[in-house]
């Protein structure tokens, strides 16, 4: 027996109609995307048996998660409070831009936040544990990362990007040590997409050398820990296609989704320039907006030497000020300083779609988001694996 989670879309299969199969639901029962993820212990003949239900749209093992970890960069010698904007809101150019996020909905999934921070203040945030250590942030990599997509200034420092935000959705997926399963991620995705989140930002990942070592510690094999690590890495990709598929499904009822993932920094160029780690789930599903990291140089902007190759984009992940627990700024680096960009440049499109005269959905606000990236500004010789279409520019 193992644990499993269980896509359902009811949606799908549920029926009033008395030959029709399936079982009546009302609408509320259903969320805003009519998905259901479900946690089960399960032998292979219940997976088998799952598997025919036509309102089961994928099965995964749980496996272990983790957010992208921080890495460790050599201090800045300036004060960060020296400055008036922090740098990566200027590269995006979201000062330079009329909008500010106003009236979009944006979630967060990480290690939750410092909610009484002053970047927070007037922002309506809702709260949710799914990691059952509580809602707030012990870590600080989500206040962080909350921050930069939506944190007004603090002390006279800008540094979000869309400080226009005045709803947030906060998703607490990985505990106080950041680390979480799969089954966390899940749930709190579903809840984000039932509270009508039109951004989502993840930065975090599924920890398929984690998993390995588990079983192996446990007294698996090498080669058979590694068989199933595997099967479950793949089952979980497949899931979160699956999601992606049936998010797509409902967006001409709702406007839809961006959901945007950390790419990864397990990439070690200071150690051989072909070091490359590509990028893992979240970020590797069909639908999701990988993020590489970029760091300034005298010579333009430079993809971080940790940040995981093949990004659909890039954003600013070296030295990032943004918020950290108990009211400071504090820098990090990563590629989940650099999604909290994107996400918040999501934010800025679709207000811009809201007021023009184009079609308001998900779609339409990632083909922007797509088509307005730059390489300009951009090192000579900077790979398009490594760096994707380029750096994300605000409307």
């Amino acid at each position: 027996m193992r644990t499993y989670t269980v896509l359902r879309d009811l949606t799908a299969a549920s029926t009033g109609e008395p030959y029709g199969g399936g079982e009546s639901r009302d609408a509320s029962d259903l969320g805003s995307v009519g998905l259901r993820v479900d946690v089960e212990r399960l032998d292979r003949s219940d997976v088998r048996s799952l598997g025919r239900d036509p309102a089961v749209r994928a099965i995964a093992p749980v496996m272990p998660t983790m957010l992208v970890h921080p890495v460790d960069e050599p201090e800045d010698p300036t004060t960060p409070q020296a400055t008036r904007t922090a740098w990566g809101v200027s590269a995006v150019g979201a000062d330079r831009s009329s909008r500010t996020g106003a009236g979009v909905v944006v979630a967060v999934l990480d290690t939750g936040i410092d909610a009484s921070h002053p970047a927070f203040t007037g922002v309506e945030l809702t709260q949710a544990d799914f990691s059952g250590s509580g809602n707030g942030d012990k870590k600080g990599h989500g206040t962080h990362c909350a921050g930069t997509v939506f944190g007004r200034e603090v002390d006279g420092t800008r540094i979000g990007v869309a400080p226009g935000v005045t709803r947030a959705l906060i998703g607490k997926v990985l505990g106080d040590d950041g680390a979480g399963d799969s089954e966390m991620i899940f749930r709190g995705l579903q809840w984000a997409l039932d509270n009508h989140a039109q951004v989502i930002s993840m930065s975090l990942g599924f920890d398929f050398p984690g998993l390995v070592r588990d079983l192996v510690g446990q007294g698996w094999p090498a080669d058979l820990a590694t068989s199933v690590a595997l099967e479950t890495y793949r089952a979980n990709l497949r899931m979160f296609d699956a999601l992606m598929a049936v998010v797509r499904g409902r967006e001409p009822f709702g406007g839809g989704c961006v959901l945007v993932a950390a790419a990864g920094n397990e990439s070690r160029r200071t150690v051989d320039p072909d070091y490359e780690i590509a990028v893992s789930i979240p970020a590797a599903a069909d639908g999701v907006v990988s993020v590489g990291a970029l760091g300034e140089t005298s010579g333009g902007l430079q993809v971080a030497p940790f940040s995981n190759t093949f990004p659909q984009v890039s954003g600013p992940g070296v030295k990032v000020l943004s918020a950290r627990p108990g009211g400071d700024l504090t820098t990090l680096s990563g590629t989940s300083m650099a999604t909290p960009h994107v996400a918040g440049v999501a934010a800025l499109w679709w207000e811009e779609l809201a007021e023009s005269n184009m079609p308001l959905s998900a779609r339409v606000t990632l083909a922007k988001l797509l088509a307005t990236a730059t390489t300009d500004g951009l090192a000579a010789g900077v790979e398009p694996a490594d760096r994707g279409l380029g750096l994300v520019q605000a409307p």
